[in-house]
């Protein structure tokens, strides 16, 4: 009974985590173009998965004998797999969640019953007279292989379907493709809204609770007829509505297809989240039935037949999946990860760069420049007419929460939609996250959103999730494995256990999670005030960035050299951790330049060259800090020797000499009064001086041995670096100074 209510509870739980991972699969289309108000959007989306849900009960049966067979089993066995399954998958799939990595809830469930059936299979094995080789009694290999092939398969499939229909339809249409869809547009809505139906009719008429076997069966046998006359009379009606009403084709293809994914999703994937504690229950429950045997004598042999699922059971989760679409923050963390990916435009890219990456792009830059010499001139002008974006960003691309088009998003959808639909019909075993992904992203390459600027980082990108499904399918079977073992070994003690493990891994998340929102919203914050900033507030904007970098950097200075001195780690290794911080920040203001220049228009071109000095300079100054804080934590961390008196006292007369300079710096800064800059100047220079004594002084103590090699040359660093840091600090004030000279003459 324990295990019952434990596996009910992590259901809901799984719910939660599963629907933010898959929330990408249907909102990332409509979202990305923006064909609608988000809140049109959701509640679309909520009612194709309330709709979904009843049409789910026929793949309950995956978790119940898809993986293993469950004759072969006894009730206590069958639970401990049961509850293995259930304490991974929601361990899993929130690790994915908190780091926006979209993956495969079919493949994670699947693994996670395998890894712990084979365990369980394993100690029935060594507990009796059987080899290794009776494993295929327990376990239904042939399932897994073809999921595994069915991944391999997917991927490539998707991707080159969608960047080959997006080519096609792209070059059809263009950018500016309002007018083209005067003449095509009813065409294109008839054959995108019949595929989305044949998707529907695949996908949901199947596992539906009231479609009859009879109409099945005539669903099935004239589905080609059903097609050609949707194609016929969508067409036509596409077309009367566009007359008559002006209807946006592209829009209307995008939320209805929004709605079919979102079905899909439910009546496809809600197996994954609540299957196995239906099992459970069921188990439970026929169980309890009997009482002649004990739980580790009773084989689960009823688990073979057909189990019906209650339909009450089904709203409820329908329930909790709609209450998690509209307040889950991680499922739209995972939804930016795939829009970064696939964005039209320049965006903050969220991966580096990898050298297979750089390899890839390499070589298609060469394989481009080979089928740009054997294409006739004129040829090659009239497709570049046609992928030529300029309309888009001058037009759509204002509103900078458009990722993409109408366009690309109804291929998206319609692509998604075909290739599943065709999966199901011919029983391969794709995953709608597989597909959904991969389509996005041949759709964006095609689009040509995959340019110089960004191609190398966004493959990165695409690396790191299609890494991430393999990587969901070896840690899905491993942790299950091995959490079976555990509960086997320890019994109730161990699932007492593997829940606290469980709650404390959820909670570590959730604190990583929210510092990484807060730094993103951060950096929102920043490009938004950018976006906003006009005339002689980018002046005071960029003022007050420069006195809180110098007031942060001031600080962090002290902090290095008292930690260093004081020999204070948790000091240091909050310093570099702020320091970095600093560095990114910096960094994300420079790569957004293009948007503060272009609000300068109405000054002079000077006062746009002295604001990419200022933020030069700020680079600069921040990589200085870095450059001491990391050696200087890493000196500490290490437990390496100490300094000597006599370096902590010449460090920290030196050290108030900075601060000093400091102050003096902000203060002109902060009044906007530079009449005393030479005395700053004059300082510096004192300073600069000092560094060099003290640095001579130094070697003089190399010659008498008295000190280690590390310490010493830590020293000499750490005093180079404090000396550019004042340069470029003196730099930076010359340059404000020229900058403040254009907006306050």
């Amino acid at each position: 009974m324990i295990i019952v209510v434990v596996l009910f509870t992590l259901a809901v739980s799984d719910l939660i985590v599963g629907v933010s991972n898959d929330a990408v699969n249907f909102l990332n289309s409509a979202i990305g173009s923006k064909a609608a108000p988000f809140r049109v959007i959701m509640i679309i989306a909520a009612l194709g998965i309330l709709l979904g849900v009843t049409f789910s009960s026929g793949m309950m049966e995956v978790a119940r004998k898809g993986i293993f067979h469950p004759d072969q089993f006894y009730f206590s066995e069958i639970m401990i797999i049961f509850l293995a399954v259930m304490i991974t998958d929601v361990i899993l799939l929130d690790f994915f969640n908190t780091f926006g990595l979209p993956t495969s809830t079919t493949v994670s469930i699947v693994f996670e019953l395998l890894g712990g059936a084979v365990a369980i299979s394993l100690i029935k094995i060594s507990n009796s007279a059987e080899g290794i080789t009776s494993m295929g009694t327990y376990i239904n290999s042939g399932r897994a292989l073809l999921i595994i092939s069915g991944i391999l398969l997917s991927v490539f499939v998707a991707f080159t379907v969608g960047a080959v229909v997006q080519y096609i339809t792209r070059f059809i249409f263009s950018f500016n493709y309002k007018k083209t869809l005067k003449y095509f547009g009813s065409v294109w809505g008839g054959f995108a809204v019949t595929a989305i139906v044949y998707f529907i009719l695949i996908k949901g008429a199947k596992g539906s609770s009231f479609i009859t076997g009879a109409s099945l069966d005539w669903i099935m046998e004239n589905t080609m007829l059903i097609l050609v006359l949707s194609f016929a009379g969508f067409t036509v009606l596409m077309q009367l509505l566009i007359w008559l009403f002006r209807l946006d084709v592209l829009k209307f293809i995008v939320l209805i297809g929004t709605f079919a994914l979102a079905m899909a999703f439910a009546g496809n994937d809600l197996v994954n989240f609540i299957g196995v504690p239906l099992a459970g229950f069921e188990s439970f429950k026929t169980f309890a039935a009997q009482n002649a045997q004990g739980p580790d004598s009773f084989l689960m042999s009823a688990l073979k037949g057909q189990v019906s699922t209650p339909t009450m059971f089904l709203l409820i989760a329908g329930l909790i999946m709609v209450i998690t679409l509209w307040v889950s923050r991680k499922a739209r963390t995972v939804v930016k990860t795939q829009l970064k990916l696939s964005n039209q435009d320049k965006v903050n890219e969220r991966f580096g760069s990898t050298m297979l990456a750089r390899v890839l792009v390499r070589q298609s830059i060469q394989f481009g420049k080979f089928i740009k010499g054997i294409i006739p001139k004129p040829v090659l002008k009239a497709i570049n007419r046609r992928f030529n974006d300029k309309y888009f960003r001058k037009t759509v691309k204002k509103d900078k929460s458009i990722s993409f088009d109408l366009l690309r998003a109804s291929v998206n959808l319609v692509i998604a939609s075909i290739l599943i639909a065709f999966g199901t019909s011919q029983k391969l075993p794709l995953s709608t996250t597989y597909v959904t992904f991969m389509v996005a992203m041949g759709t964006s390459l095609a689009d040509g959103a995959w340019n110089r600027e960004s191609a190398v980082y966004r493959i990165t990108g695409v690396m790191t999730v299609i890494g991430g499904w393999f990587f969901t399918a070896l840690s899905a079977f491993s942790v299950s494995f091995i959490i079976a073992l555990f509960i086997s070994w320890l019994n109730i003690y161990a699932i007492f256990i593997m829940i606290g493990i469980t709650i404390f891994f959820i909670y570590k998340t959730h604190i990583l999670y929210s510092s990484k929102e807060k730094a993103e919203k951060k950096a929102d914050t920043i490009l938004s005030e950018s976006l906003s900033l006009k005339g002689e507030t980018i002046f005071e904007k960029c003022n007050s960035n420069i006195i809180s970098t110098l007031l942060a950097v001031s600080e962090l200075y002290d902090m290095i050299v008292t930690g260093l001195t004081g020999e204070k780690r948790k000091k240091l290794k909050r310093a570099l951790k702020e320091s970095r911080k600093l560095n990114k920040e910096i960094k994300f203001i420079k790569s957004n330049i293009n948007v503060t220049i272009n609000k300068l228009e109405d000054k002079t071109a000077e006062s746009g060259y002295h604001y990419v000095q200022v933020l030069d300079q700020l680079s600069d100054i921040t990589h200085c800090l870095l450059n001491m804080a990391i050696p200087v934590f890493k000196h500490v961390d290490n437990n390496h020797a100490p300094l000597k008196n006599r370096q902590i006292k010449n460090l920290g007369s030196f050290q108030k000499g900075t601060a000093r300079f400091f102050r003096q710096v902000i203060k002109i800064i902060t009044d906007n009064s530079y009449k005393d800059i030479s005395k700053v100047v004059l300082y510096q220079k004192k300073l600069a001086d000092k560094a060099v004594r003290l640095r001579k002084d130094q070697l003089n103590i190399f010659k008498s041995d008295n000190i280690g090699t590390r310490i010493g040359l830590l020293y000499l660093d750490l005093l180079a670096e404090s000396n550019n840091l004042m340069s470029f600090t003196i730099d930076l004030l010359k340059t404000s100074k020229e900058f403040t000279r254009h907006f306050k003459p």
